[in-house]
C-alpha cells in the first residue's frame, strides 16, 4: 500500500474512532450532569433554545468530549501513520476544529466556553496525541 494511502487510512480511522470517542462522552454526559429542568437536550433546535439554563458544569462534558475525541484520534492517527508521522495526528486535529467552529456557529454557547474549546480543546490535544504515540511506539523527533 502506498504511504500516501497509508495516511489517509490513518486519518480517517483515527477520526471515525475519536468520533466514537467524543459521541460516548456526549452520550453519558447527561446521566453523569442532568441538564437543567426544563431543557430538551434531543435535538438541536431543543439545544438552541435551552442552552441560556446551562450553568458553567453542564459545559464540563462537552469540552472534554472535544478534547478526548481529538486526543484520541490524534493518537491513533500518528499511530497508524507511516514512520509515526505527526501530520496525521494534526489533520484530524484540523477536522475537529473545523468541527467544533461549526458548533460554536450554530449553538449560542456562552463566549468563554466556545474560547475555551477553541483554544484548548483540539490543538493541544492533536499535540498531545502525536506526542504519546511517538513516545509509546518509541519513536522520537531526536531518534529520526
Amino acid at each position: 500500500m502506498s504511504r500516501f494511502l497509508r495516511m489517509l487510512l490513518a486519518v480517517v480511522v483515527g477520526f471515525v474512532l475519536g468520533s466514537v470517542v467524543n459521541m460516548a462522552l456526549i452520550s453519558v454526559s447527561g446521566k453523569v450532569i442532568p441538564p437543567p429542568t426544563g431543557a430538551d437536550i434531543t435535538t438541536m433546535e431543543g439545544l438552541k433554545a435551552s442552552l441560556h439554563l446551562f450553568e458553567p458544569r453542564h459545559f464540563i462534558f462537552p469540552f472534554l468530549a472535544h478534547a478526548l475525541g481529538t486526543l484520541v484520534g490524534a493518537l491513533i492517527a500518528c499511530w497508524l501513520a507511516p514512520g509515526k508521522s505527526p501530520l496525521p495526528a494534526y489533520i484530524v486535529g484540523g477536522l475537529f476544529l473545523l468541527g467544533g467552529i461549526a458548533n460554536a456557529v450554530m449553538l449560542p454557547a456562552p463566549s468563554w466556553f466556545i474560547a475555551a474549546d477553541l483554544v484548548l480543546a483540539y490543538v493541544p490535544a492533536a499535540w498531545l496525541g502525536q506526542t504519546l504515540a511517538r513516545r509509546m511506539s518509541g519513536s522520537s523527533p531526536a531518534s529520526r
